[in-house]
């Protein structure tokens, strides 16, 4: 698309093929790039097909359109495109009881298909307290619509998640960390292979929100570990514009774009963490972030750390993957020596090809020691090749009355009835 508008741009006419299920897509990037009216053909061959005859069939049918559209003179919308009214909304868009605004709200294409909570004015404002930054503070543009994600627009979609106050901290640095360009969001977040952002968090902060990194972290249950990874989806839609068979053109899309946050269980990981690994002090507060779009869980045919490396190993981590070592495991390893080091240079050494000549690197994995008893082991990978993407960790910032808004949220945890 990029291409075609910038050789019209020279005064030569294009017209730009694409397959019949993205031409919605191909207008889009279109409007987004400044050019509406660029002259977009659905055609009929399937998707990075390689039968040569399908290829040929569909192109000499589409040739007649190829050339109309080529020849075709421009209309006067497409000579002078008018752009959209820039009416200012209102600030109160909708009011109803609760089902009525879900209803507003879903078809509005606001809402990620689940119940939201009301963004009232109360409610945000409640919500802002969870930073010091103002209302109006841009912090970040988020693609592929570039919109721009103002700290009031983050409280909003906040809100309507389900988060807390106590979150904002975590969701900002979130947002900043979409600009990132080593994390490839570009591609990710609209591409076919439906990738999924994983949150990883460490530091104090995670005892604060009552992050879960135990039996079950990514699990429905815990309102940290499902609000702020839904949170993020929403703003992902709502402020960067990324809506499902527009934008977002997932083949089969994933269910861990409702959430997926994980928490490093530091205090049962006898190696340092990840965020200490990746030049952060043992006291900072980060959340890191990358791509996967699968999992996988298994478990070792051994329990001893040699047969727990070599499962590790067996799984076959890949460019961006995150092997997620139980407890149990991570102990049993360090206790026969095995470092954190030492276990990925096994990996390396013994992890199965990707693909013909691809050679597995330190830097393209990560370890993360989290969740409860028992003998699982899990792997998150970014299928699909490489990518020329990485892993992306920033420092998340605190406000002035952080410690207050910990003590006025602290108790907000689920007690399980006996029986």
């Amino acid at each position: 698309m990029y291409n075609g508008i910038a050789i019209e741009d020279f005064g030569t006419p294009v017209v730009l093929l694409a397959n019949r299920g993205f031409v919605t897509d191909a207008h889009s990037a279109a409007s987004g790039k400044g050019m509406p009216g660029i002259r977009v053909l659905g055609e009929s061959i399937a998707c990075e097909s390689t039968v040569e005859s399908d290829i040929e069939s569909g192109v000499k049918a589409a040739i007649k359109d190829i050339v109309g559209a080529l020849t075709r003179p421009l209309t006067a919308e497409e000579k002078s495109p008018k752009p959209p009214k820039a009416e200012k909304p209102p600030r109160i868009v909708f009011k109803g009881n609760y089902g009525e605004v879900n209803r507003f709200f879903y078809r509005k294409g606001w809402s990620d298909g689940l119940p939201v909570v009301p963004p009232t004015e109360e409610a945000v404002a409640e919500m802002l307290t969870g930073t010091d930054l103002p209302r109006d503070h841009i912090v970040s543009k988020v693609i592929p619509r570039n919109g721009k994600a103002t700290v009031e627009k983050i409280a909003i979609n906040a809100v309507m998640a389900g988060a807390l106050p106590t979150h904002m901290p975590l969701l900002i640095a979130a947002v900043e960390s979409l600009a990132e360009p080593g994390i490839r969001f570009d591609t990710f977040e609209v591409s076919t292979g439906s990738w999924a952002p994983f949150w990883i968090v460490n530091g104090p902060i995670r005892k604060d929100i009552n992050l879960n990194c135990s039996s079950g972290a990514l699990s429905p249950g815990d309102i940290a570990n499902a609000a702020i990874g839904r949170a993020m989806g929403l703003i992902i839609k709502n402020v960067g514009g990324a809506r499902k068979g527009v934008e977002d053109m997932g083949v089969l899309g994933n269910p861990a774009k409702y959430s997926l946050v994980l928490g490093e269980y530091e205090e049962e990981n006898p190696w340092d963490p990840l965020h200490v690994e990746r030049g952060f002090n043992k006291e900072d507060n980060t959340i890191t972030v990358f791509f996967p779009n699968s999992y996988t869980q298994t478990i070792p045919a051994q329990t001893s750390a040699q047969g727990i490396a070599d499962r590790l190993a067996s799984m076959g981590p890949s460019s961006m993957s995150a092997l997620i070592v139980i407890p149990d495991h991570a102990f049993i390893l360090s206790k026969e020596g095995w470092t954190k080091k030492k276990l990925k240079e096994y990996i390396v050494k013994n992890a199965p090809q990707s693909f013909p000549g691809a050679k597995l690197r330190e830097d393209e994995f990560i370890i993360v020691v989290a969740g409860g008893p028992g003998v699982w082991m899990g792997i998150f990978r970014s299928a699909g090749g490489t990518w020329m993407n990485g892993f992306y960790t920033g420092k998340i910032n605190l406000p002035a009355n952080w410690k207050q808004l910990v003590a006025k949220y602290k108790n907000l945890v689920p007690t399980y009835e006996k029986y």
